[in-house]
């Protein structure tokens, strides 16, 4: 076997234990938001959070999709595809939340300012890393040059 094959097995691993990763962590959160101890257990959320429920588990059930089929599968434009569609919903959320804003902090520092803030840095995160998905889904340049 060469040594450019015995790298792309090493890195086909890590990827796949990545995606085996991703899909406990998206099952632990859709259990922890929703069943124990719930998303009404954090004390800054406001009822205005229910609202964004739907979206969140929407977003963490195709996070486990798409994961599982990386998994399965490991191609890399159907690591594109699956990364776009975790992004916008990654934005959608992100949206909604910064128009309701179901947060309540504490009196002293000025965290919703903050807050606010990394909101709209996680939006033009979300926004680039879409582009760059979509440009490499439609060039299909996956790696960068060396």
């Amino acid at each position: 076997m060469t040594e450019a094959a015995d790298k792309y097995r090493a890195r086909s691993g890590a990827r796949r234990l990545g995606f085996a990763v991703a899909i406990v962590v998206n099952a632990a959160a859709l259990y922890a938001i929703n069943v124990w101890p719930g998303w009404q257990a954090l004390p800054i959320l406001t009822e205005d959070a229910r609202q964004m429920l739907t979206v969140v588990n929407v977003s963490l059930i195709a996070g486990v999709l798409t994961n599982a089929i990386n998994l399965v599968v490991d191609l890399p434009r159907v690591r594109a595809a699956g990364n776009i569609v975790s992004l916008a919903f990654g934005l959608a959320i992100l949206v909604i939340l910064s128009q309701s804003f179901p947060f309540v902090f504490p009196i002293g520092w000025d965290w919703s300012l903050v807050v606010r803030i990394l909101i709209v840095l996680a939006m033009v995160g979300s926004i680039t890393g879409l582009v760059v998905q979509l440009a490499a889904l439609a060039t299909g340049r996956f790696r960068p040059r060396r």
